[in-house]
């Protein structure tokens, strides 16, 4: 694992309580940065990451709110901005499958209004708002933007046709985010497999083992495996941007 000296950098991680957001806060906090971990504020698990945080001895705020509320949003990014003085890297990871089981793609009648409004609201516009809001402090810290895309928004077949749609989107604004906010900010995304966290649809151990023989490794990915590409991005990569990093142990190959 690379080494980062990140004392007296600042990082906004929504979606931080769990999975590759919290493995990413840990780590960036394990390497002296200051983390806002941002997390639904029913989730108790929000307060229980932050805690965990301050107890291995980093610095760690709360800062939760929905991404998927446009008002929540920019208010919870501006909050936590004013809280820690600066911001050097917003990793967007918020996002949500809508559902508890996987929607093949011949099963139209499943893909419903309101499955289509709540990821496109977390999981795209969620994106934007958060990007949009933090836009200023990053550009005067020389900041970095780090999106969740997902193998599925790259032509696999996701947890539902929405979903994978949403992912495509994450794609997209990625590159035109970067257009918009260089040369002072870089804006990257991960493109994750399958990977070992808690998450909404419940995968049977078929499913998982699947997953361990296609992949070229032989392994499923682990949250931490995603949190040292989304540090690269954010504190090294320094002529990268744009670029959505696949981390999946070959599974698409």
């Amino acid at each position: 694992m690379i080494s980062y000296d990140l004392k007296g950098k600042t990082a906004l991680v929504t979606g931080g309580a769990s999975g590759i957001g919290f493995a990413t806060a840990r780590m960036l906090s394990k390497f002296g940065a200051t983390v806002a971990v941002n997390f639904l504020a029913d989730d108790p698990r929000g307060p229980q990451a932050v805690n965990r945080l301050v107890d291995e001895g980093g610095k760690a705020i709360v800062a939760p709110g929905s991404v998927g509320d446009a008002g929540t949003a920019a208010r919870m990014v501006l909050k936590a901005i004013d809280e820690l003085g600066r911001l050097d890297l917003l990793f967007n990871n918020a996002g949500t499958p809508g559902t508890r089981r996987r929607i093949p793609p011949p099963e139209l009648g499943s893909i419903t209004e309101e499955l289509w409004s709540q990821l496109l609201e977390t999981n795209l516009l969620g994106v934007f708002r958060c990007s949009k809001a933090a836009a200023p402090a990053l550009k005067s810290a020389g900041g970095a933007i780090v999106n969740t895309a997902s193998i599925a928004g790259l032509g696999r077949a996701g947890s539902s046709l929405a979903y994978s749609a949403t992912k495509s989107g994450v794609v997209s604004l990625t590159q035109n985010l970067a257009r918009a906010l260089g040369p002072e900010v870089r804006v990257n995304a991960i493109a994750p497999g399958a990977v070992d966290s808690s998450w909404m649809v419940e995968w049977t151990n078929e499913e998982r083992q699947q997953s361990i023989e296609r992949a070229l490794l032989k392994r499923r990915c682990q949250p931490d495996d995603l949190a040292e590409v989304v540090l690269f991005l954010g504190f090294g990569a320094a002529m990268v941007t744009g670029q959505t990093i696949t981390v999946d142990g070959g599974l698409t190959l």
